[in-house]
């Protein structure tokens, strides 16, 4: 019987890019990185779950923020190598900037320029000496 896993084309770290969208909107949340724990837990617990590279650990969205990711969708690409996940955003705040999404920056006039409002403020989010959830 084949593992749905293994159809997975991780990278040499076993790791896979995956792309969290709002389910309602399909505005781009945030990219992390999945190992094969981390997609498996995903689609059991209905909740997006990162590998952090940083931490060398399973990172469950909101675990410390409360902007948990409700997984609605998950989606692989034409190469399977590229995970999207269709989200529910708890908070309205994927970003650890206290912003919507991580993609908050656009190059105009060959700069890049901050165009979303920081929700909330990341200081109020996580407790001191966290930078990245």
């Amino acid at each position: 019987m084949k593992n749905w896993l293994d159809e997975i084309k991780w990278d040499a770290d076993g790791l896979v890019p995956a792309i969290a969208q709002d389910h309602k909107t399909g505005r781009v949340l945030m990219m992390a990185w999945m190992n094969r724990e981390a997609l498996a837990l995903t689609a059991a617990e209905n909740r997006a779950i990162y590998w952090s590279r940083s931490r060398g650990k399973l990172w469950r969205k909101g675990e410390e923020s409360g902007h948990v990711q409700k997984l609605h969708e998950m989606r692989l690409d034409c190469d399977a190598d590229v995970i999207i996940l269709m989200v529910e955003q708890i908070g309205d705040i994927a970003c650890h900037t206290g912003r919507q999404s991580c993609f908050y920056r656009v190059f105009e006039n060959g700069d890049w320029t901050t165009v979303d409002p920081v929700l909330k403020d990341p200081n109020a989010i996580y407790s001191a000496g966290h930078k990245h959830e």
